[in-house]
């Protein structure tokens, strides 16, 4: 009988790279679905589920946050802790060039460059967090601790 091979995303390579455990949740999917209804549809808490984002600064530098799936973003904040003037959300059109993932399979983890990695705060009140796997279908389940050691993220209230 043929094993049948789990097929690695960035994010999972990135993860075996430094070691790190982590946990592989698979979900159905039709078309996008926000991060709410992903932790609904897996069972996990959506206070421990967190979405990526990706912000563009007037300097055309990139920054990744991670932030609680129910929750927005404050630019005006977030660009403070990035330093910048301002910040934006990129266009969906270009998530793919600038991070290798798309919309709604977009992990902190195992981007096409390392950019500065934001994680609230909140996840540090967790033994594990979800965070996409680096694929619409897939979510990982890993401690906030090796999430902020693999990104480099700095933990940030708000």
């Amino acid at each position: 009988m043929a094993k049948i091979k789990e097929v690695k995303t960035n994010a999972m390579r990135m993860l075996d790279r430094h070691q790190v455990a982590y946990d592989v949740l698979q979900y159905e999917y039709g078309e996008f679905i926000d991060g709410i209804h992903v932790a609904k549809q897996t069972g996990v808490p959506v206070e421990q589920s967190f979405k990526t984002l990706v912000l563009q600064g007037k300097s055309r530098r990139y920054y990744v946050f991670a932030i609680p799936v129910d929750q927005e973003i404050d630019l005006k904040a977030a660009a403070r802790l990035a330093g910048e003037k301002s910040l934006d959300m990129i266009p969906v059109k270009d998530i793919k060039d600038v991070t290798g993932y798309i919309r709604g399979g977009c992990s902190p983890v195992g981007m096409k460059k390392a950019y500065p990695v934001f994680l609230h705060q909140s996840a540090c009140a967790y033994d594990r967090i979800y965070i996409s796997g680096g694929r619409i279908g897939t979510t990982l389940r890993l401690s906030p601790e090796d999430l902020i050691t693999v990104t480099g993220a700095t933990v940030f209230s708000g």
